[in-house]
């Protein structure tokens, strides 16, 4: 079920953001992908996850700054599963085109 924005108690919805990140290392084959939609799902973000050919994993997730920030330091962390090596990533405003997050 996807999550929106709930306005905050001075009124509009939170801006929203997307994080656009390939992630490097032992990534694919580990269960990587599930694990960071069920992290991303826990933080009520929307987008999705999927393996390259490189053997990285690109990701594009979409929600607040706080909860988009929360899901970059989980795949920084060692909570990610397998080995991550490297995030290189980008923020943007959101575009809004995912209504859940889903891995591929």
């Amino acid at each position: 079920m996807a999550r929106h924005a709930e306005p905050t108690a001075d009124g509009p919805p939170a801006h929203q953001v997307r994080l656009s990140a390939r992630v490097f290392g032992v990534v694919q084959g580990v269960g990587f992908r599930y694990r960071t939609m069920g992290a991303a799902e826990d933080l009520g973000l929307t987008g999705e996850v999927k393996n390259l050919d490189d053997g990285s994993v690109a990701l594009v997730a979409e929600g607040t700054g706080d909860q988009v920030g929360k899901l970059l330091d989980w795949l920084n962390s060692d909570r990610a599963p397998g080995r991550v090596e490297r995030v290189d990533h980008s923020m943007s405003d959101a575009q809004g085109s995912f209504r859940d997050f889903r891995a591929r």
